[in-house]
């Protein structure tokens, strides 16, 4: 009797193992991720009272993206002074969008460009500067470059 329910819960283990196992093709059935890919340009030097242009070259899948869902351009000073609202970008073809903006004194700044396109979004983020720097955002780098020097010690 314990020998046939012995091979009873062998070929019952079989049958469920078999109906688990992976199909060939089993990885076509999900969806492939393309991601989106920004490259950043600022016109430059960039001087207080002038307006700055920020373009983004926007790809996916090797190809330039000419209609993306959206992009968008933020930008802000590093103190927290001055917070530009989020602009709409232009798109200017071949894949590129832009955005233009009066900076208004000098300074330590940001700009994240929020894109999307075919599920995929973006938010690069880039440092810039304007005309000279207070001494506080030079400290702000320069604890900034500290920090990263830390991380690399660590991984030696």
């Amino acid at each position: 009797m314990k020998k046939n329910i012995y091979v009873l819960l062998v070929c019952i283990t079989g049958l469920l193992l078999s109906a688990c196992s992976l199909k060939e093709d089993a990885a076509n059935l999900y969806k492939k991720e393309t991601p989106l890919e920004a490259d950043m340009e600022l016109s430059s030097p960039l001087k207080a009272d002038e307006t700055a242009t920020i373009k983004v070259s926007l790809t996916q899948n090797g190809e330039k993206v000419e209609n993306a869902d959206y992009v968008h351009f933020e930008i802000w000073k590093q103190d927290g002074s001055i917070q530009k609202r989020m602009k709409d970008a232009k798109n200017e073809g071949n894949g590129v969008y832009s955005v233009s903006q009066k900076i208004d004194s000098d300074g330590l700044y940001f700009v994240k460009v929020h894109a999307s396109n075919n599920d995929s979004i973006i938010m690069p983020q880039q440092q810039f500067i304007v005309g000279e720097l207070s001494e506080r955002e030079l400290e702000y780098l320069q604890k900034d470059v500290k920090k990263q020097d830390e991380v690399h010690e660590h991984h030696h």
